[in-house]
């Protein structure tokens, strides 16, 4: 079967009944194939089982949460998650991106926004990958050294989109390697919170700074030695963040 006429898989995690039919018809409708999970554990089971290439979680589910779902899924691979959820309050959209999710939405949408978010996410990651293969120019895929970035002990692979800190793999999900490689590409420079917003997450996107801030956190965690005293991606106060490798 060829690459164009495969379905993405989309896993629908939702406990309503009606709107879980109405998600799936909606979906398959768009040329997805749809599983769904109606609970928490149900929906990491299905996760590891199906592996699907984008994920709508609702937050209030039986068993185990969306939140905690989604950060149990985070540790494990970097599919995509739109969250849903009842309420809006700013403070649970910061929750929720900071357990993981790429996307939130708030209960009641309409379909064609749901269907429209989907598309925008499995778009930023098809784009990422091909972004990420024409900046190496790879014909054939190969080890090449223009496609690695070193600072001593962290080494940046963008044509196999791996990072390694001391010889150890480094598991990023899609927006957190983006940001490393923007950051690493301008080593030395301050760069503005709002700048990194539109360079990796697009101009687009109507999440505020604060998504910046929650995966610099992120890396942090992962890449430095003392993350509450960071060394390679440094604070700018009032401006931004610069990275010193």
């Amino acid at each position: 079967m060829s690459e164009e006429t495969v379905k993405p898989k989309v896993l629908v995690v939702e406990d309503e009944p009606a709107l879980v039919e109405t998600l799936e018809y909606s979906l398959r409708r768009q040329g997805y194939d749809v599983s769904v999970a109606m609970d928490g554990m149900a929906a990491l089971e299905t996760a590891r089982r199906e592996k699907p290439d984008i994920i709508v979680l609702d937050v209030m589910l039986p068993r185990l949460d969306g939140y905690e779902v989604c950060r149990v899924l985070r540790q494990e691979m970097s599919v995509p998650i739109l969250m849903l959820t009842a309420r809006s309050d700013e403070v649970d959209k910061v929750v929720g991106l900071e357990v993981g999710a790429d996307d939130y939405m708030t209960k009641p949408f309409g379909m064609r926004e749901l269907t429209a978010r989907v598309k925008a996410l499995l778009r930023r990651v098809r784009l990422t990958r091909e972004e990420s293969a024409a900046a190496g120019a790879i014909t054939p895929m190969a080890d090449v050294p223009s496609q690695r970035m070193i600072f001593g002990d962290l080494v940046v692979d963008l044509g196999r989109r791996e990072v390694r800190l001391r010889e150890q793999a480094i598991h990023l999900k899609p927006k957190e390697f983006e940001l490393l490689v923007f950051l690493a590409r301008n080593r030395g420079i301050v760069l503005t919170r709002d700048l990194a917003l539109e360079r990796v997450w697009g101009w687009e996107y109507d999440g505020g700074s604060r998504t910046v801030d929650v995966h610099v956190r992120w890396l942090r965690e992962k890449l430095e030695k003392e993350p509450s005293s960071p060394t390679r991606i440094v604070t700018v106060r009032g401006v931004g963040y610069r990275f010193e490798g």
